[in-house]
C-alpha cells in the first residue's frame, strides 16, 4: 500500500513539475514577447503622442543617414539591456501610463520639454555609448575632435545630449556650429539716428543709438536712503540677504527694461566679427576696449529660438555685457555701465520694504504650502508684474507682458536675472555700515552678483531682497569650443542685464 502511495506521489509531483516547466516556459516566451511588441516604434507611438516626435524622429540623423541605420525609441530612451533595461522600462511604462489616463496632452507645453533639463531624465548616456564607442573616428573634424577630447575630460560632468541634443528628434532651428549668420538684417529699412538723445535735465529720455535704427527708454531714478536687504522675518529669506543696512544711493538713470536684443544686436553688428580680439577681460580691466572689439559669432542659437526682437539678450557672459556698456557709452557720449546691487535693489523696490514691490505673500505663492499644492495659489498679482515659472511658459516674455513698478521700471523682479557690477560675497553686507554712500560691494572676488529671478524662477525667489550670482563654470561646461568663448555662456538661458547711465554733466546735471 505505501508503495502505490509513493508512487502515485512521485507521478504527481513529475506530472506538478512538468506542466510548472511549461507554463515556465510559456510565461517567459509570453513575457519576451510582450517586452519586444511594447518596444516597438508602433506601440510607443501609442502612448507619446507629442505633436512633433515622430515626423521630427525620421528627419533625423537617427533614421535618414548614409549608413542605412535606423535607432529605435528604446535605443536612447531606455538603458542597454544589463543595465537596468527592464527596471526602467517599468517604471516609464507605469509613468506612461499613469499619463494617458490622467493628464490631456493637449494641455503640455511641449517646447518646454525639448530642452537639455527635461532630456536628461529620458535619455541614456550608455546608450549613446554602446552605439557610438569610437568618439574619434578616421572622419571627425577638428571641432569635433576637440570637443570629444574635452568630454572624455569632463566625463562624470556631461551628458552627450548636452551638444546632441537635436540627433534623434531634428530641429529645423537648432544650430549645431559657429552661427555666423546671427543678427544679420535687423532693423535696416528704418530710418538711422545721427545722433545720441541731448539730455538738459534730470527727467526721463529715450536715448538713440547713432548709427542704428533702435532707441530705448531711460528712467530717471532720483536719489535718496533705503534698507539694503531683508529682514530676518522675512519669509525665505536666506543668510546673504542680510544683516539690513540703511545705505544712500545718488540720482542716476536706468533702462525700463532689460537691454533687448534689437539693442544688443546693434552693438553685435558694429562690433562683432570672426578673429576678434579674446582678451576681453584684459581689455575691460584696463579700460582699453576700443569699441571695435566684439562678440565672435555665438555657437548656436543664444536666443534659444523664442524671438529676437523686444525679447531681453540672453546667454551673454558679464565681461560681453560690460563692454557693451563702453561701447554704448562711446555711441552716446554718456556714462553707460552697469548697475551696483544697491542701485538695482534701490531701484526695485521703489519705495518699498516689503517682499514684493507690490502686494503679495511668498508664504502663499509657495508651492510648498500645503493648500497650494492641493488648490493652486492665487498668483494674480504677481502674474501683473513678474514673469516667472508660473507664467512664463519657459521662456523669456516681451516686455508688454507685465506691469511697471513704482518708478516706472518693468520686470525687474522676473523675465531674466540681471548682471550688477559687484562682485557677490555673501556677507558683503555686514561689511557696510549704516549710512554708507553709493556701495560698490568687495573689492575683488570670484563671481558677480545677479539680481532679480528669470523666467525659471519660483514665486519666492523673485523677492525684492534675493540675491543670487554668476557660477561661470558650470554655465560654460558644454561649450564645445577650445579655447572656450569669451563672450557668449553655452548653459544660461537666464541672465540677461539691464543698463544704467550716469546723472552727470553730460546728463542734464
Amino acid at each position: 500500500m505505501l508503495k502505490k502511495i509513493s508512487e502515485f506521489l512521485r507521478k504527481r509531483l513529475l506530472l506538478i513539475l512538468f506542466f510548472s516547466f511549461v507554463i515556465g516556459i510559456s510565461v517567459a516566451v509570453l513575457s519576451n514577447k510582450a517586452i519586444e511588441y511594447t518596444s516597438t516604434d508602433e506601440f510607443c507611438a501609442s502612448c507619446h503622442v507629442h505633436p512633433h516626435v515622430f515626423p521630427s524622429w525620421k528627419l533625423s540623423s537617427h533614421y535618414d543617414n548614409k549608413g542605412g541605420i535606423q535607432v529605435h525609441c528604446v535605443d536612447c530612451h531606455l538603458p542597454p539591456k544589463g543595465d537596468g533595461y527592464l527596471v526602467e522600462k517599468a517604471r516609464l511604462g507605469i509613468k506612461d501610463i499613469y499619463g494617458m489616463l490622467t493628464k490631456d496632452s493637449a494641455e503640455f507645453n511641449w517646447e518646454a520639454k525639448r530642452t537639455v533639463e527635461k532630456a536628461q531624465h529620458f535619455t541614456y548616456k550608455a546608450s549613446c555609448v554602446k552605439c557610438h564607442a569610437n568618439l574619434f573616428p578616421l572622419k571627425l573634424n577638428k571641432e569635433g575632435q576637440d570637443a570629444h577630447l574635452y568630454y572624455t575630460q569632463n566625463e562624470e560632468k556631461l551628458e552627450c545630449i548636452n551638444c546632441h541634443l537635436h540627433v534623434g528628434h531634428y530641429d529645423p532651428n537648432a544650430v549645431h556650429a559657429s552661427n555666423s549668420d546671427f543678427g544679420k538684417g535687423s532693423g535696416i529699412n528704418q530710418t538711422v539716428y545721427t545722433e545720441a538723445a541731448k539730455v538738459e535735465k534730470f527727467t526721463n529720455f529715450t536715448e538713440m543709438i547713432p548709427g542704428s535704427t533702435i532707441s530705448f527708454s531711460m528712467v530717471a531714478i532720483p536719489g535718496g536712503k533705503f534698507k539694503l536687504g531683508s529682514p530676518e522675518n522675512e519669509p525665505y529669506r536666506k543668510a546673504d540677504e542680510g544683516p539690513v543696512k540703511e545705505v544712500e544711493v545718488s540720482p542716476f538713470y536706468m533702462a525700463e527694461v532689460e537691454v533687448t536684443w534689437d539693442e544688443f544686436l546693434v552693438f553685435y553688428g558694429q562690433t562683432g566679427g570672426e578673429g576678434r580680439t579674446t582678451d576681453t577681460k584684459s581689455a575691460v580691466a584696463t579700460g582699453e576696449v576700443d569699441a571695435i572689439s566684439g562678440p565672435t559669432p555665438p555657437y548656436g542659437q543664444p536666443d534659444q529660438n523664442w524671438g529676437l526682437g523686444s525679447r531681453p539678450a540672453i546667454t551673454m557672459r558679464y565681461e560681453t555685457a560690460e563692454t557693451y556698456c563702453k561701447w554704448l557709452s562711446q555711441k552716446t557720449g554718456k556714462k553707460y555701465r552697469l548697475p551696483t546691487e544697491a542701485e538695482w535693489e534701490y531701484a526695485c523696490r521703489g519705495g518699498s520694504q516689503t517682499p514684493y514691490f507690490f502686494e503679495g505673500d511668498p508664504k502663499k505663492y509657495s508651492k510648498d504650502r500645503f493648500m497650494n499644492k492641493i488648490f493652486g495659489a492665487d498668483t494674480t498679482n504677481i502674474d501683473r508684474y513678474v514673469i516667472y515659472s508660473g507664467n512664463s511658459m519657459a521662456k523669456t516674455q516681451k516686455p508688454d507682458a507685465v506691469k511697471p513698478n513704482p518708478f516706472g521700471l518693468k520686470n525687474m523682479l522676473g523675465n531674466v536675472s540681471e548682471f550688477c557690477s559687484d562682485w557677490y560675497a555673501p556677507d558683503a553686507y555686514s561689511l557696510l555700515t549704516d549710512g554708507t554712500k553709493d556701495p560698490k560691494g568687495p573689492a575683488s572676488g570670484t563671481e558677480r552678483v545677479i539680481r532679480g529671478g528669470s523666467f525659471k524662477s519660483e514665486p519666492t525667489d523673485v523677492r525684492s531682497a534675493a540675491r543670487d550670482f554668476t557660477n561661470d563654470e558650470a554655465w560654460m561646461r558644454t561649450d564645445p569650443q577650445i579655447p572656450k568663448s569669451i563672450w557668449w555662456y553655452s548653459d544660461c538661458n537666464m541672465v540677461g542685464f539691464r543698463v544704467v547711465c550716469e546723472h552727470d554733466e553730460t546728463t542734464g546735471k
